[in-house]
């Protein structure tokens, strides 16, 4: 079943140039009030809030607080260093976790979490 997320937002120009220029997404489809793009076959979709053709559970606009998304990558601390090389501030330095992942973060536009990770064994205690 495909299934990508949607993110109501004012900021579509600015969410679009984010995930494009800074992390390599595609625009696979756009118009006035709504883009989506896609990586290796992901897709992430932003739309305008307020929309009167919209259903009423997709008028209202992302809050900024309580999502993230999580970017699997093969080497974490080139591409930690990318995203320092591009100036994006780094709102979680890259670190080791004990339940075994290494990861930074950073955030877009819209203040969501952007956190890549490399999985590997965890920790034994």
């Amino acid at each position: 079943m495909p299934f990508y997320n949607g993110i109501v937002t004012s900021k579509l120009l600015e969410s679009k140039e984010f995930y494009t220029k800074n992390l390599g997404f595609s625009v696979k489809f756009e118009n006035e009030w709504f883009v989506l793009l896609e990586l290796d076959g992901r897709e992430l979709a932003f739309m305008q809030p307020n929309l009167e053709f919209q259903n009423q559970i997709f008028r209202g606009e992302y809050g900024g607080k309580g999502l993230w998304l999580t970017v699997e990558v093969a080497d974490v601390e080139a591409e930690y260093q990318r995203i320092q090389n591009l100036g994006i501030p780094i709102v979680v330095e890259l670190r080791q976790e004990d339940w075994g992942e290494t990861h930074f973060s950073i955030a877009d536009p819209n203040g969501i979490g952007v956190d890549f990770v490399k999985y590997t064994a965890p920790e034994s205690k």
